[in-house]
């Protein structure tokens, strides 16, 4: 299966799980090709023929990027190295999970989370150790007659129980022989966790940015934002009001000449904002035709100098935002 036909898989599965998805992001650099949005679940997703394409920077956009719009990042495959994904496995690459677009369908339209994710060359699974320990005790099966029976150590068994230690899909299946009951716990793909330090991560700041852009990003900054620039998307920088009464005040922000390209990325902006309930702002550098694309409100540079305090910034964006035009 082909990327394209991949994607509209992807697609066609979300929004029949009843997921509101952005336009594709079909401009490079791109850290991931949709977002997709069911109730306060936001996905990033970056799909791949094979898993291994994802690079460490890519990831580290994908993670950073997930952080800042309160979002999780997904990668779905077909392949890693020689062989195809099994389905019902997660892969982790980079601190991502990664899965096949039957684990997908499963997940969301069957509602048939994984219990499985590959790690170190081998295939595991988290044991619910409060409910294998109370089986074992219940059943009066000692931790050694146990561990005898699995062909492992008694502290191994304990760990187990204690929630220390995964097991291998093949002492998981023989638990459940011996206890007539399974133990394997779905894996979390969407929980917050503590994430690797990658390439990425806060090492992008506005002296890495070209000045015409840090020029303009620095005015938002000094307004009292929190500027985050972004090096894989079609916008510059995730702009964030901590303090903010509005609850919505995190902004994509984009910085360009009004051009054929700044009107595409505009309305893509729009598309990703509306999925990833922020805003979306695109500071033109010299004139702008319109003051809004779709949900983009266009400012002019010369303008946005006018503007001190954010908070009346802010007021701005949130009523051109309701004007919504199409150029």
């Amino acid at each position: 299966m082909n990327k394209e036909l991949l994607i509209n898989k992807v697609i066609g599965i979300l929004i029949n799980a009843g997921f509101i998805i952005s336009d594709r992001c079909d401009i490079r650099p791109r850290s991931f090709d949709l977002a997709a949005r069911r109730d306060k679940l936001l996905l990033l997703i970056k799909v791949l023929y094979n898993i291994d394409g994802l690079n460490e920077e890519t990831a580290g956009e994908m993670l950073f990027l997930s952080k800042h719009l309160n979002g999780s990042p997904v990668v779905i495959g077909e392949k890693t190295r020689d062989h195809s994904l099994e389905t019902g496995v997660v892969y982790f690459r980079y601190g991502l999970p990664a899965f096949d677009i039957d684990t997908l369908n499963d997940y969301f339209i069957e509602n048939s989370p994984p219990l499985i994710y590959a790690e170190h060359g081998g295939l595991y699974v988290h044991i619910d150790g409060a409910t294998l320990k109370e089986e074992r005790v219940r059943k009066n099966i000692s931790l050694g007659a146990l561990a005898s029976s699995l062909g492992v150590s008694r502290r191994t068994i304990s760990k187990y129980e204690d929630g220390e230690m995964a097991a291998s899909v093949d002492v998981a299946l023989r638990l459940e022989e011996i206890l007539n009951k399974g133990f394997a716990l779905a894996v979390s793909l969407f929980e917050k966790r503590l994430l690797p330090e990658l390439q990425r991560q806060d090492s992008l700041t506005l002296e890495n940015v070209k000045k015409e852009s840090s020029d303009i990003l620095s005015l938002l900054q000094n307004m009292g934002f929190d500027v985050l620039p972004i090096s894989q998307a079609p916008f510059d920088a995730v702009s964030i009001s901590a303090n903010k009464r509005d609850k919505n005040a995190t902004i994509l922000t984009g910085v360009g000449e009004y051009t054929t390209t700044t009107i595409k990325k505009a309305h893509l902006m729009s598309s990703i904002s509306e999925v990833a309930n922020t805003q979306s702002l695109v500071v033109v550098h010299g004139a702008s035709k319109t003051k809004n694309i779709e949900r983009t409100v266009m400012v002019e540079d010369k303008e946005l100098k006018k503007y001190s305090d954010k908070d009346d910034f802010i007021n701005l964006l949130q009523e051109r935002g309701r004007k919504v035009e199409v150029s």
